[in-house]
């Protein structure tokens, strides 16, 4: 049997048994689980298997894809640069990135862009995964096309082309790719174990995604803005495990990490950016970040969201086991979660293998969310901030 390892302060014993309960049962093949709280893990666990088979052990330095939580640590990338007065969230995009201003994007202002609200959730015309991996291709062909609705408008989750437009603000800013940007300026002053795509030399370490049967789909009018995004799309899971995804940078949704890093990138922001004594953001930036700028029925995932930059706010009525509050968070397809509860100075971090169908959390960490938030009401002394 595949028993759960790692360090977990007693007071969340709950959320360990859980994950060992859904690893026995097979809910899980493998997955990490970390709880942040002023800075100190007081979970960090992991358990199961790496691959379908049951061949590897989900190890403590275990990676995994996690998809759109991604979008995150991407969106911290150019928050950095707000912080350090080289980006404004309030300017055209096209002051940073000339080319943008083709066909009616003139207006566009780079905040559309962090809040899903560009009127760009996708590519106009379905184009291979090849094509989406070559980073100037891919990313010259949304500087050329016109928006599917004026931006501001409305929200339509910019489902895989996020961090292609992100990325672009980084690059002409700094000089550096998205990937290297966050190597140097995230993970690397962290120490957190994320990078966009995986170095070969870490595959031995790197789980295998385990795709969620096929979902049904409702019929879409093929017109529609949710109808373009999703027929255009040429991602399969499976794509993760090659070399081509492995060696790319696709800031949506090609980050690589497990629970702990996450929980260690997000901490930046739970702790209103400041984590070990390192200020990597002002306050005023971290509030910047928090503060609504779109909700509304999202275009594309046909759920209310509220967006800020670069993350959701609670929307307890259709998201409900995040908890309303001062707390923002993404997650990714199948099931990876970061959670930033600034009120309570906690992060949660969740990273696994097996998905299941859907876009935003699966039944597990829904599970291990509502576990968490029960012990937090019950204000044990010794994890309480």
């Amino acid at each position: 049997m595949a028993t759960v390892q790692g360090h977990c302060d007693p007071a969340f014993n709950r959320v360990r048994d859980l994950l060992q309960e859904r690893l026995t049962s097979g809910e899980e093949v493998g997955a990490s689980f970390c709880v942040n709280i002023n800075g100190k893990n007081v979970l960090d666990i992991w358990g199961g298997h790496a691959d379908a088979a049951k061949t590897r052990s989900w190890e403590k330095d275990t990676l995994t894809v996690v998809f759109s939580s991604s979008k995150v640590v991407t969106a911290l990338a150019a928050l950095i640069l707000v912080d350090r007065g080289l980006l404004d969230v309030e300017e055209k995009v096209s002051k940073y990135w000339p080319e943008f201003a083709a066909n009616g994007k003139e207006d566009t202002k780079v905040w559309h862009i962090l809040s899903h609200a560009s009127g760009l959730p996708h590519w106009d015309e379905p184009i291979p995964m090849e094509t989406i991996y070559d980073t100037k291709a891919s990313t010259d062909l949304l500087a050329a096309q016109a928006p599917w609705f004026k931006a501001g408008e409305a929200s339509a989750y910019q489902l895989i082309d996020h961090g292609h437009l992100i990325g672009e603000i980084v690059r002409r800013i700094s000089g550096k790719s998205l990937k290297q940007f966050i190597a140097d300026e995230i993970a690397g002053p962290l120490g957190a174990d994320f990078s966009l795509g995986v170095a070969e030399k870490d595959w031995p370490r790197t789980a295998d995604i385990i795709p969620a049967p096929p979902a049904s789909m409702p019929e879409m009018d093929p017109k529609s803005i949710v109808g373009r995004a999703f027929g255009n799309i040429t991602l399969k899971a499976e794509d993760a495990q090659t070399p081509e995804y492995r060696g790319a940078e696709i800031g949506a949704i090609n980050g690589f990490a497990n629970a702990r890093s996450l929980a260690r990138i997000g901490s930046m922001v739970s702790l209103k950016g400041t984590v070990d004594g390192k200020q990597y953001f002002g306050l005023k930036t971290i509030d910047q970040m928090i503060q609504e700028r779109i909700s509304g029925l999202d275009l594309v995932l046909f759920t209310n969201f509220r967006f800020a930059l670069g993350v959701a706010l609670p929307v307890p009525e259709a998201i409900t086991f995040i908890p309303d509050g001062n707390i923002c968070f993404w997650g990714g397809w199948g099931g990876s979660m970061l959670i930033m509860d600034l009120d309570r100075r906690m992060t949660i971090g969740y990273a696994m293998n097996k998905m299941e169908a859907g876009t935003l959390g699966n039944e597990n960490v829904k599970a291990y969310v509502n576990a968490i938030y029960d012990i937090m009401a019950d204000k044990k002394p010794s994890v309480s901030p």
